[in-house]
């Protein structure tokens, strides 16, 4: 029985086709996806009003993204836009590979120029005094729990998403190792220093003793032990750099940075550093030589009688 479909209809069938794809075939990350998934819902709603009507992908064309691009450049950085752009990039190659259009307009689009900016960190030193400051954190659940989020965060280099979905199960205090579910579900295992597995051990013992009510295998939770959310950690990473930091970025990222700069300064090998963030390729993890020669000029100025 045929079947007709509204323009409508074929666009939203056509929208699930691609996230589909991304979610199950490309294994993008639920965060991932659901940015794919607003960024293309955010287009439609442009294109549509507020008198163009887009019935089928192939009606679109690189002066609709142009006119889009437009639009978005009045209040967004260049770098949200690029992002945006990128995905319309990949939705319209998926299309063109389907056969459910005949060119990609997008393949000509020029993202605009977009600042490059040195990651935000906090000092290495700063950060270990604090962290050994006992005055800090309290000796119950929360403190000790709160200790552990930025210990993990600055001593392995995780990112937040990968923080949040960490259990139980996925630590080795024995081999001193923790096993990452990082983008696109890929796998990797980072050291631990003995700090660090000492305290694990010390909350995973005080988490059992709590005897929680739905008993979650999610390493970080709540204080009443249901798992941990992205907000949840943000707070606290907030909190605790807020006592040796002045600077607005605080986030869990931060911490992030500020590994793997601290490995870079300390001589480890940019190969090495790039495995244990869990970057897909050189590039992202080559911002970090940037942040470290600043680094040296700025040494350099405040020490050299002729700078």
């Amino acid at each position: 029985m045929y079947i007709h479909l509204s323009g409508v209809q074929v666009v939203f069938m056509l929208l699930e086709r691609f996230i589909q794809y991304i979610q199950y075939e490309k294994r993008y990350s639920p965060h991932t996806v659901s940015a794919y998934q607003s960024d293309l819902d955010q287009f439609y709603k442009f294109l549509n009003y507020p008198e163009q009507t887009i019935t089928h992908p192939s009606e679109i064309t690189y002066q609709h993204i142009r006119n889009w691009m437009v639009h978005l450049m009045s209040d967004k950085t260049a770098r949200s836009v690029n992002r945006k752009i990128a995905t319309l990039r990949k939705y319209f190659k998926f299309l063109l590979r389907e056969g459910l259009i005949t060119n990609n307009p997008a393949s000509k689009i020029q993202s605009p120029k977009s600042l490059k900016h040195l990651p935000v960190v906090v000092e290495d030193t700063k950060l270990n005094a604090l962290l050994n400051d006992n005055s800090v954190f309290g000796d119950d659940f929360e403190g000790l729990r709160d200790k552990l989020v930025l210990e993990t965060l600055f001593g392995t280099g995780i990112r937040l998403a990968e923080l949040v979905t960490l259990k139980e199960k996925d630590i080795d205090i024995y081999e001193g190792t923790i096993k990452v579910l990082g983008k696109r579900n890929k796998e990797r295992i980072i050291p631990i220093n003995y700090e660090l597995k000492k305290l694990l051990g010390e909350y995973l013992d005080l988490k059992k003793s709590e005897n929680f009510s739905n008993n979650s295998l999610t390493l970080i939770v709540t204080n009443k032990g249901a798992e941990a959310y992205p907000k949840f950690i943000y707070l606290i990473v907030k909190k605790y750099l807020s006592y040796i930091s002045t600077q607005n970025k605080k986030s869990p990222h931060v911490l992030r940075h500020t590994f793997a700069t601290s490995l870079l300064n300390s001589g480890a090998d940019l190969n090495a550093i790039k495995e244990l963030l869990g970057h897909a390729n050189l590039s992202a993890t080559q911002v970090y030589t940037h942040s470290s020669v600043e680094r040296l000029k700025s040494i350099y100025k405040q020490a050299h009688p002729k700078a």
